[in-house]
């Protein structure tokens, strides 16, 4: 798909507004779909394990954290291109790599696991984003300032499926046929029109483009997002198979979601299709060593 992405982005009847008009369809349409879809199942899924999320969670926030602040301090970028940067650092590719890796590696035990990370990643790190973001556009104390901010949280519809779909999930109603129908296909297509986009972006941008901030993005990504959420499994004394699905979920290459986000505020793209095509080729040999390392300590 993103070579499919790519070839077309080329071809010289293709045009940049076609482009922009599908990446708007994505963020807009098909994700939100996807996140309403499996969110409005949200009461099926098994008790949640805090000290999973936590854990995962927690490493993310502190990762967010610390790409802001590089972003910030070496890279000198405004808040919402800082927002980006460190999104890049959290945002895994889990729906297409991490379930399928996690169920081959580990076994079909940390399916679960993975399934619950997979659920709240949509919930927390697009609303984390959502906040940051509006945030760096609207920040402020004041009654209208955090007003205007929460409203623009609450109208992105990324964060509107989210909440919808649960609001559903709780509320009790059955979904109509027709409806599940479409949900069905919009999840189905979700994954595929992210890569899609993907490789039209890559037309657009040298893989060259700011390397040492897709380097940075990296370096976050595969080694300190996995390391601290190791970190955080060890303290709050995760079991062992839930432990190895966390740490693998985290070392997984950054996600496409990310450079979908990065058109929606048209900022970074060059860096995050650049950082999604590495990141993806150094997963292939960081991603088995840490789970060698895993294997061993436990």
């Amino acid at each position: 798909m993103v070579l499919l992405g790519y070839v077309l982005a080329c071809w010289s009847g293709w045009q940049r507004q076609w482009t922009m008009f599908l990446s708007k369809l994505v963020m807009n349409v098909i994700l939100p779909g996807l996140l309403f879809h499996t969110m409005s199942d949200l009461h099926s899924l098994p008790p949640v394990n805090a000290r999973l999320l936590i854990a995962f969670f927690g490493g993310c926030a502190i990762v967010f954290v610390l790409g802001r602040i590089i972003a910030a301090r070496v890279f000198k970028l405004d808040g919402v291109s800082q927002s980006v940067f460190a999104t890049g650092g959290i945002f895994s590719n889990n729906v297409l790599l991490g379930l399928p890796l996690a169920k081959a590696t580990l076994g079909v035990e940390a399916v679960p696991s993975v399934a619950l990370v997979v659920v709240f990643n949509a919930l927390t790190l697009w609303t984390l984003v959502s906040v940051s973001i509006e945030w760096a556009k609207h920040g402020s104390f004041t009654p209208k300032g955090l007003i205007k901010m929460m409203i623009g949280i609450m109208t992105t519809p990324l964060v509107t499926g989210i909440l919808a779909g649960t609001l559903f999930s709780f509320s009790g109603l059955t979904m109509p046929g027709p409806l599940e129908h479409v949900l069905k296909v919009l999840s189905a297509i979700a994954g595929p029109s992210a890569l899609l986009i993907l490789g039209m972006g890559l037309a657009h941008y040298s893989i060259r483009a700011a390397w040492q901030q897709s380097m940075a993005i990296c370096a976050l990504k595969l080694v300190a997002s996995p390391l601290v959420v190791w970190g955080l499994a060890i303290a709050l004394h995760l079991p062992p198979i839930e432990s190895k699905a966390v740490v693998l979920l985290a070392s997984i290459s950054v996600g496409a979601n990310v450079y979908v986000m990065s058109m929606q505020f048209d900022t970074m793209q060059g860096s995050i299709a650049s950082s999604l095509v590495l990141s993806t080729l150094l997963a292939a040999f960081t991603t088995p060593v840490l789970l060698a390392a895993t294997n061993a300590f436990y």
